[in-house]
């Protein structure tokens, strides 16, 4: 009888744990920050009536080799990869998130990965990144896109700033090794609860030591740049509305930075590797 308490005790414990744990997604330390486990996979609800936008690994693959064997220059093609934001954390959906809406109204071709938890350090719940690796995954060589952008930040909050800085200044490294003629975009560090110094020590490192690496690489930091967008519950996602602003946002930095759509007759072929998943209310 006596063991049976305890199971019953340690089921009723666990019962408690897990909802705390749920609530901390938009925390400084996400749920995946320090490991890769089955438990925070568990955290991914499934959704009804929302189309999962995100290919499958071979038909993602499918998707990448017709896009590499279109004609060169006839439609600008570009890499997206990042985290929760751009994975379509917030509406629940990759299809709306700012990346799949910013390459459609620019009229390019795209690969786009998004895995949540993802950073410059971090790998993500789904282990596609730290970013380097969605990258090199992409296989820019023979993509041969005009722009790279990074999306990354937020769950690398914490870590060492020294190994972010090298790990920035790497992600830079393999972009202009495989992709010589790409201009690069970082965005960087997104608005949260927490103002704490370190989620600004942790900013400041990925800007710096992206200058260092590529003076011409294009900033774009809605932490210092005090960005405004609807958000969920966990006040660091956005809403479906939220990604329409950051598409803006980031479209507006990028033609102030001579980044140009392309024709309006020609793009759209957007390869996705997203997974639809939502942070728990």
């Amino acid at each position: 009888m006596i063991w049976r308490r305890v199971v019953l005790i340690a089921v009723a414990v666990g019962a408690l744990v897990v909802p705390f744990w749920a609530t901390a997604w938009g925390a400084d330390f996400p749920p995946w920050g320090h490991a890769d486990s089955s438990a925070a996979r568990s955290l991914i609800p499934h959704h009804r009536g929302v189309p999962h936008r995100g290919l499958s690994p071979g038909a993602l693959a499918r998707c990448e080799a017709g896009l590499e064997r279109g004609k060169e220059n006839a439609v600008p093609r570009v890499a997206i990869v990042g985290a929760s934001i751009t994975a379509g954390v917030g509406p629940g959906n990759p299809d709306s998130s700012w990346a799949v809406r910013l390459a459609r109204m620019e009229h390019w071709d795209a690969v786009i990965y998004g895995d949540p938890g993802a950073g410059y350090i971090r790998r993500g719940i789904l282990r596609q990144g730290p970013v380097s690796a969605e990258l090199a995954r992409i296989g820019l060589r023979a993509l041969r896109p005009v722009l790279v952008i990074v999306q990354a930040g937020h769950n690398d909050i914490g870590e060492p700033l020294q190994l972010e800085r090298q790990r920035v200044a790497q992600a830079i490294a393999l972009i202009q090794a495989e992709a010589p003629q790409a201009r690069i975009a970082l965005l960087t560090v997104f608005p949260g609860k927490s103002h704490a110094a370190r989620v600004y020590q942790t900013d400041q490192a990925i800007v710096t030591a992206a200058l260092a690496a590529d003076p011409a690489v294009i900033i774009m930091d809605p932490l210092t740049g005090r960005w405004v967008y609807p958000r969920i519950r966990d006040r660091l996602h956005p809403t479906a509305d939220g990604d329409a602003a950051i598409e803006l946002k980031v479209a507006e930095i990028l033609g102030e930075n001579g980044v140009v759509a392309g024709p309006e007759s020609g793009g759209g072929l957007i390869c996705d590797s997203a997974v639809s998943v939502r942070p728990p209310l």
